[in-house]
């Protein structure tokens, strides 16, 4: 039986080849998003390693963090790390070198003034330069700053921004855009500069200067001299430490720390690689039990004939899981090959993201290997199986006068019964989902559970859909293309569960795709929505990091020809009984200018000093009415905490630009945390509304920092993610709808090499060749269609029915489904029909007819 197994194999190569391909896909998802991971997660460590190189210990202070706290905008951060205890560190027994640093964030400007990095995912990098002693960063050209005036960027931005070795470089920190000399370029190992971020260096007293105080500093690395213990150098260095703001690592202890949250960080992303791997290999499983159960069906003869000469049916059943053990541990092989080359690939897309993940050589784990051999053999025994049993259930006298049988009545029934029950529960669980209010993970699973319980009951009633659809479809087919379109309408009808299982295929992709398309749309529409909602200005100016705007820019950019209004806008939390509400503050006399509300009592002009708007959400929240009192509890910008009372004057329907209260600037500018705006809106005049940015920009210093936003990006600012993600995730399910393409292919050619007798009597009572060609396109076209439309319609119900949770956190969230989008991906289920009958048409065709008759 082993040796039948084998020969079969070598047999039948051509029409397992598909049933090859379909594991060699899924096995190469599975392995190349263990390899990424691992090769992730040992970059990461090595990137920390290299970071950490020479650094026995790593002193940081714990009052400022880094880039980070050169963003506050009130008073900049203090340090407990200075000079003279750096001093003192290197004069501690064991050290051989000490490293002082500095790191905030600089936006450089191009030479046309905008900023060199245009993308808001990556980083503006900045630090003071060491000469010698920073061994991540290297110089490429000229030299490092020494002096105020000085500075030196990282090759790419210097050449993106089109500056030259001498030119000036207008950069920005937190205001006004600054000038210095470019005196070198360098190349670093950060991977936030490789995945396409700025670094800008300076001299150390510059880097105080813009970051901390002089003399300070944010890290101190601390090299030792060999044979010094890092472990004891840090008893030593933390014994000259503060009591508070500081703390001392040592190296090995910070590099494992990193590498563990490395790990952390990658896990979820493997994770829902795994995740679209299972659906390639889920839906693979279905071209598998497919292709066997029709080469079953075709062996029905050599199977009774091993039965009669005394082959058991546990022998029978033995030989087809050999078989498709054979199949899938080559397909296994060859996809884990090609899985290493995808992991290579899927760094580079990720981080178009501007995730920054850094590079790294590939790591090959034997587990890995053995993982993805084992999950791809797993896969095919197990779809193989079903057929497997039912090849041992083959009456050897009853197969030998038949070669295709239909199934037996019961069986259908028994499966119809069962499909509809299934269908049935997740049509109510479904149902139940949407009315749901809230995303949270219990929510999440049983709207999961729900999805995949219609989908299994789809599968499972597929043939009994099969039939009135496909059967429609015959009608059409038949009234454009006669003859041709008749046979191929009664080939797909023939045997309902093998077009419902390669339709199931595609049907699976298809409903996620469609799922995708149906959410992404709704959510891009109802972001638009509220990004439109009550707001009418042209242009929104703010400040790309979180030191806001001066208070004086609104006067600056009302003086710019063209404008009509500028109104100033300021942010504050008031702390109140039924906790935190946003407070907008304002000048009332020019709001209504550049934003619409919609007020339900009172109006805009009875707001004022210590008189205030609420929105129609936090009045029925809070209990408030107009004439009620709010007593809420402020922060001043001294960071004193204040109690404030105002006076309810208006209540109006809650936007996205205006959030729980509007009030004026001297209600919430004093409370605001940094006394900055954070932004602008300008109204242009008429015919002005598009040529105002460089101008606006001028007005404020053009400093880099500077965001001028015209209407349409504002709009599509909140959709830039969802596109991404969209994108990603189009590009993952793409495996999963390539390889029910191949399950199409494949039913076709074996179907066409089951009836290469009809074939031939077909060509002999006179169907060309071309006729030919066209019956096996039209049910390939046909079994698309069927499964387009399963896999459309489930996909819009699942959609709708999670538009309940998507909702809680998008008001303006409605299920809308994009037709257009839906009718090109009809489109393409019909170019994906024709697509995949190419080479089984051609085939067919090129049939000898007195062969294909005399084939038994």
């Amino acid at each position: 039986m082993l040796r039948t197994a084998l020969r079969n194999v070598f047999a039948h190569k051509a029409r397992l080849i598909m049933t090859a391909l379909a594991v060699l896909l899924g096995v190469a998802f599975v392995s190349g998003t263990l390899v990424f991971g691992d090769t992730t997660v040992n970059a990461f460590r090595t990137a920390a390693g290299a970071n950490l190189k020479g650094v026995a210990v790593a002193v940081q202070s714990e009052s400022s963090s880094g880039a980070g706290a050169a963003d506050r905008p009130d008073a900049k951060p203090t340090s407990t790390l200075d000079t003279a205890l750096a001093d003192k560190i290197r004069a501690l027994p064991g050290v051989a070198a000490v490293r002082p640093t500095v790191e905030g964030v600089a936006t450089v400007a191009g030479k046309d003034g905008l900023p060199a990095i245009t993308d808001k995912s990556r980083s503006n990098r900045a630090t003071n330069y060491l000469p010698g002693k920073d061994s991540h960063i290297s110089l490429k050209a000229g030299r490092g700053p020494v002096a105020e005036g000085e500075l030196a960027l990282d090759a790419t931005t210097a050449e993106k921004a089109g500056y030259r070795i001498g030119d000036t470089v207008r950069f920005a920190i937190d205001g006004p855009a600054l000038t210095k000399k470019l005196v070198g370029t360098v190349s670093s190992d950060d991977p936030r500069v490789k995945a396409g971020g700025s670094l800008t260096l300076f001299d150390t007293r510059t880097a105080q200067k813009f970051f901390l105080h002089p003399g300070q500093f944010q890290e101190i690395a601390v090299g030792a001299k060999d044979g010094v213990d890092p472990g004891e150098l840090t008893d030593r260095v933390r014994a000259l430490l503060p009591e508070k703001g500081a703390k001392a690592t040592s190296g090995p202890a910070l590099a494992a720390q990193q590498a563990e949250d490395a790990t952390t960080q990658t896990q979820g992303l493997t994770k829902a690689l795994l995740g679209f791997a299972g659906i390639a290999l889920f839906i693979g499983a279905f071209i598998i039990a497919n292709t066997f159960t029709m080469l079953i069906a075709q062996r029905s003869r050599e199977i009774a004939l091993m039965r009669a000469v005394g082959a058991s049916r546990r022998q029978v059943v033995r030989s087809v899981l050999v078989e498709a053990a054979l199949v899938g541990l080559g397909a296994s092989a060859a996809g884990f090959v090609l899985g290493v080359g995808i992991a290579r690939v899927m760094l580079p897309l990720i981080n178009l993201s501007g995730v920054g993940l850094p590079d790294g050589p590939l790591v090959i784990l034997p587990s890995t290997c053995a993982w993805s051999l084992a999950v791809g053999v797993l896969i095919t025994v197990l779809a193989a199986w079903l057929p497997s049993r039912k090849a041992a259930k083959i009456a050897p006298v009853a197969a030998l006068s038949s070669v295709d049988q239909a199934p037996p009545t019961r069986a259908l029934v028994v499966r119809n019964v069962l499909g509809t029950l299934l269908t049935g529960a997740g049509v109510l669980v479904m149902i139940n989902v949407a009315t749901f209010r809230s995303s949270d993970p219990r929510n999440l699973m049983t709207a999961m559970f729900g999805g995949a319980l219609t989908l299994a009951g789809l599968i499972v009633m597929a043939p009994l859909l099969a039939r009135p659809l496909i059967a429609l479809a015959g009608k059409v087919t038949t009234r454009l293309f006669g003859v041709t379109g008749k046979l191929a309408k009664e080939n797909a009808l023939r045997n309902p569960r093998r077009t419902a299982a390669t339709a199931s295929a595609l049907m699976i992709g298809l409903a996620l795709v469609t799922g995708l398309t149906v959410v992404g749309h709704s959510a891009r529409s109802a972001l638009v929505a509220e990004a439109n909602k009550g707001m009418t200005a042209d242009y929104n100016v703010s400040n790309s990091t979180s030191a806001g705007l001066d208070p004086s820019a609104a006067a600056k950019i009302a003086r710019v020809p063209g404008v009509a209004a500028a109104v100033p806008t300021a942010m504050a939390v008031y702390e109140t009984k039924v906790g935190y509400a946003v407070v907008t503050g304002t000048d009332p006399k020019t709001y209504g200018e550049t934003a619409k509300l919609d007020f339900r009592a009172g109006s805009l002009r009875d707001v004022g000093p210590g008189k205030i708007a609420v929105s129609d959400e936090f009045a029925a929240k809070a209990g408030l009415k107009v004439g009620s009192t709010l007593h809420a509890g402020v922060t001043d910008n001294a960071e004193q905490q204040r109690k404030k009372k105002v006076t309810v004057v208006g209540v109006y329907t809650k936007t996205l630009t205006t959030d729980d209260a509007l009030g004026t600037l001297t209600d919430v500018l004093p409370y605001s945390g940094s006394n900055t705006l954070e932004k602008v809106t300008v109204k242009a005049e008429p015919g002005h509304a598009t040529d105002l940015e460089r101008k606006i920009r001028a007005a404020l210093g053009d400093s880099p920092l500077m965001e001028v936003e015209n209407h349409e990006q504002v709009v599509n600012d909140g959709g830039g993610p969802i596109n991404f993600v969209l994108k990603m995730m189009y590009g993952l399910l793409g495996m999963a709808v390539l390889i029910s393409v191949l399950g199409i292919v494949n039913t076709l050619a074996m179907s066409v090499f089951e009836r290469t007798r009809e074939i031939g009597m077909l060509r002999a009572v006179g169907l060309d060749r071309t006729g030919i060609k066209q019956m096996v396109r039209l049910e390939s076209v046909v079994i698309s269609l069927f499964g387009a439309v399963l896999g459309i319609g489930s996909g819009i119900f699942l959609a709708w029915a999670g538009s309940g949770m998507a909702r809680s956190s998008m008001d303006a969230y409605e299920t809308l489904p994009p037709w257009g989008d839906l009718a090109i991906l009809l489109g393409l289920a019909l170019v994906v029909g024709v697509l995949a009958a190419i080479w089984p048409a051609r085939r067919a065709a090129r049939l000898n007819m007195l062969r294909s008759i005399q084939s038994s």
